[in-house]
């Protein structure tokens, strides 16, 4: 009877060690389960945020591609000004081929930098001011009552790259 009673005593210890090893173990389940938790928002995280790099990386990447160009259009500017002038000028003379040949020259100048974005800002004689395209160089007295606060005259011609002023239209404006 002794000896059951130590068999007892011996499996009621062993039954608590392997109750105190098995709460260890949840223990260290829990704390592995929550560090796994997380290290799986940490990780979310960092996904997130290299994607949100990747697409704004992107978008600057093509702003740049979109806008690349518009030194070179801007320096080209001037150049499409003063084949404008010589076609004026030309048609005073009234030499036909010397200004059909101009014409095919800006024509194919024009149409380059149009493949590249370029678009004319479209201004006609009684259309109102916008200051977000147009620039006011003179007021003048209008010559006609339903001109005033309106368009006058262009001076110069203004220019959109792909949707941005690049150059505002300089015009005239009727008081």
């Amino acid at each position: 009877m002794s000896e059951n009673i130590i068999n007892e005593e011996e499996l009621n210890e062993e039954t608590e060690i392997e109750k105190n090893q098995s709460s260890s173990d949840d223990a260290e389940n829990e704390a592995l389960k929550e560090e796994l938790k997380n290290q799986k928002e940490q990780y979310l995280r960092l996904f997130a945020e290299f994607d949100n790099y990747k697409k704004r990386t992107a978008k600057e990447r093509l702003e740049i591609f979109k806008t690349a160009n518009s030194e070179t259009v801007l320096a080209l500017l001037p150049v499409i000004d003063d084949f404008e002038r010589a076609i004026t000028e030309i048609r005073k003379t009234e030499n036909d081929e010397k200004l059909k040949g101009i014409e095919l020259i800006q024509s194919k100048l024009i149409d380059t930098l149009r493949s590249k974005g370029l678009k004319k800002i479209e201004i006609n004689t009684g259309d109102e001011f916008e200051l977000e395209t147009m620039e006011a160089v003179a007021q003048i007295p209008a010559p006609d009552e339903a001109l005033q606060g309106k368009i006058v005259d262009v001076v110069l011609t203004g220019y959109f790259l792909t949707d941005k002023v690049i150059r505002h239209a300089k015009v005239i404006v009727g008081q």
